[in-house]
């Protein structure tokens, strides 16, 4: 499992699986006994453990992580197919799903090199953590050199997942970054604090060249100076936003009330698994 790359990297040894699991996959054939060989690894997933099970359960979402092409049959005894970028392809058979928790199930190549179809198992656990979903995979396998290739495999596959599934959870950012630059326009008090309570958690950090605030309280009063020392300024986002992984980069311009522009500059928005931003860092140009 390379991912349209070249396989590598290093591994532990875990203990055997122990009893065979019955059933194979379409053409897979049954999971042994004696899958000795362990591949371990925990990533954080800037967004809930719901949003994330969808990624194991829609052959749409699937496939935005393995490859095109890819399906799921999110049930017990339901065919997991997937297909590389590069053309390899891969499956196995779904054995256990927990619904916004846990998933199992079979993988191993057409080819059958390095392992053939059905002949180890994935278990992926999910845990609600502060800054999203604690994603906990193991992967066990029958041999040293199969579980050398699937190291460096899952480093990368589950890099390319915790991007996809963060984007999906914060699809809609770029209307909520609007809406935060609008605060500096906005001039009624009780609906700029009624904003910044519905975009922002309670102990937002903002920070820049002219800011150091914490808190929505902080950051309220700090807005209201700006009116107060430069009338009519308001800030509008310039491009598309960036997004990885929970992080946001938002490129904006100040103008005043004239409509000439009087700076600009970069924000980096860091955001909760619930999409309200929880820290603001500005870069003036």
């Amino acid at each position: 499992m390379w991912g349209g790359r070249s396989p590598g990297g290093g591994g532990t040894r875990g203990r055997a699986y122990g009893e065979a699991v019955a059933g194979a996959a379409a053409g897979g054939g049954a999971v042994r006994k004696g899958l000795d060989y362990l591949v371990e690894r925990t990533v954080t997933v800037a967004a809930r453990p719901k949003t994330i099970f969808r990624f194991f359960t829609d052959s749409g979402r699937f496939a935005a992580w393995w490859g095109e092409g890819s399906q799921i049959d999110p049930r017990p005894g339901g065919a997991v197919r997937i297909w590389y970028p590069n053309g390899v392809r891969a499956g196995g058979e779904v054995l256990e799903v927990v619904p916004g928790e846990r998933i199992a199930f079979t993988f191993g190549y057409e080819s059958g090199e390095p392992i053939a179809v059905g002949s180890s198992r994935v278990t992926i656990v999910l845990e609600p953590v502060p800054r999203g979903t604690r994603l906990r995979l193991r992967h066990e396998l029958p041999t040293a050199t199969a579980r050398e290739v699937h190291v460096q495999g899952w480093r990368y596959q589950l890099a390319v997942f915790a991007e996809v599934a963060a984007h999906d959870a914060h699809a809609g950012f770029a209307e909520r970054a609007d809406r935060f630059l609008a605060l500096w326009a906005q001039t009624d008090p009780a609906a700029r604090r009624a904003a910044l309570a519905a975009l922002a958690v309670d102990s937002l950090t903002f920070r820049d060249r002219h800011s150091c605030t914490d808190g929505l309280d902080d950051l309220d009063a700090h807005i209201a100076a700006y009116q107060r020392f430069m009338p009519g300024l308001r800030l509008e986002r310039q491009g598309e936003v960036r997004q990885c992984q929970g992080t946001a980069l938002v490129d904006w311009v100040a103008r005043g009330p004239d409509g000439a522009p009087r700076g600009k500059g970069t924000s980096v928005f860091d955001l909760a698994a619930d999409g309200r931003i929880e820290r603001v860092t500005g870069f003036w140009s």
